[in-house]
């Protein structure tokens, strides 16, 4: 009899153990690059300046690192947040800093992790996020580009 409760437990045992490793599987970080264009502001800017952000996100933390690289923009950059929430097409308030906040002068590349509020982490999973460079002649931003995490993560 104790036998058979035992190999129960045990059996218990490793199902759970197999469940949390499936859940930690699912929710490895997930890397994907965000472009960056005129095109997409709201209005659209004509510029020659275009970026390219390289995100890693850990839904299991709600941790995201970025690498943010621009060039040609008509003037220097100020500053580059993550707004939300909004789809493409439409414009929000800012949600994250990306450049140091109250530092005017930013350079490409512009590095970084934050850990998003869980609000901000289901904005960002829908693709509710966009990320905007700003810059002297456009303080509404220059370029822009819709944050869409890959299917899964």
């Amino acid at each position: 009899m104790s036998r058979s409760i035992t190999r129960r437990a045990f059996m218990v045992f490793c199902g759970l153990a197999f469940a949390g490793t499936l859940t930690l599987a699912q929710a490895a970080p997930v890397s994907f690059e965000v472009p960056l264009t005129g095109a997409q502001q709201v209005p659209p800017v004509q510029t020659p300046g275009s970026g390219t952000a390289k995100l890693t996100y850990d839904p299991s933390t709600r941790v995201v690192t970025w690498n943010i690289s621009f060039s040609g923009l008509t003037s220097p950059a100020t500053m580059a947040h993550f707004h939300g929430p909004a789809p493409a097409g439409k414009n929000a308030g800012i949600k994250v800093w990306l450049s140091q906040k109250g530092n005017m002068e930013v350079t490409s590349p512009i590095t970084g992790q934050a850990t998003l509020s869980p609000d901000d982490a289901k904005m960002f999973e829908a693709g509710d996020m966009y990320i905007n460079v700003h810059t002297k002649d456009n303080p509404n931003g220059e370029i822009r580009g819709q944050v869409k995490p890959p299917k899964g993560s």
